[in-house]
Parts: structure tokens; C-alpha cells; sequence
């Protein structure tokens, strides 16, 4: 892996749920991780879905390996990116050598 291609800096974020001071429990997302990565295959696409003009962009990501970011679940856990939030597809292990990890990543649709 050539170390000079990891030229941007992503924040990995986990979902968790807290309580607050009355009991209530609600989803949050927190900073797990930060790390620099490749961007590539980096294609945006618009389709009318109901009458509205939605943006599926599909992107990834790929970073050096270390054990923190081993067991990192697709459905816990997203990636911020340029002030943009990716949901996590897939991550691929790069045929388990340890070197580095791939995630392939959508654009959250925004509310």
C-alpha cells in the first residue's frame, strides 16, 4: 500500500445509545475513529424517485489496517467525509492480510 495516496481524513462513527437524566434512551452518533484514506470509485447518480430528484452517490474508502478498526460493523457504524455522512455498504478485508481495509460507502440521503 503506498502510503503517499492516503491523502484525506475521515471520521469513523459509531451509533450508541445513552440515557439521559430522566430515563430516556436515544441513538447518538459518536467519533470512534479518525484516520487519513484513499477515496475511489467516487460516481454520482440522480434519479426521480416520487417526484423527487435523489442523489445516490457510491464511494469508497480504503484504509490501513490496525486492530481498532478489525470489528467494525456496516450496520453500527458510518463515515463522515467533507462534511458529508456515508452509510457503510460492505467492508472488504483485502483477502484478510492485515494491510488494509475497504469500505464501500453510500451518501446518507439528507432529511
Amino acid at each position: 500500500m503506498d502510503i503517499a495516496l492516503l491523502n484525506v481524513k475521515i471520521t469513523i462513527q459509531k451509533s450508541e445509545v445513552i440515557t439521559d437524566s430522566i430515563g430516556n434512551h436515544k441513538n447518538v452518533w459518536t467519533d470512534f475513529y479518525s484516520c487519513f484514506a484513499t477515496v475511489s470509485g467516487e460516481g454520482g447518480s440522480e434519479k426521480a424517485v416520487a417526484g423527487l430528484i435523489v442523489d445516490d452517490s457510491d464511494i469508497s474508502f480504503t484504509v490501513r489496517y490496525c486492530k481498532k478498526l478489525s470489528d467494525v460493523d456496516s450496520t453500527k457504524c458510518r463515515i463522515i467525509f467533507d462534511s458529508n455522512v456515508y452509510n457503510i455498504v460492505s467492508i472488504d478485508h483485502m483477502n484478510f492480510k492485515r494491510k488494509s481495509l475497504k469500505f464501500k460507502c453510500e451518501k446518507e440521503r439528507q432529511k
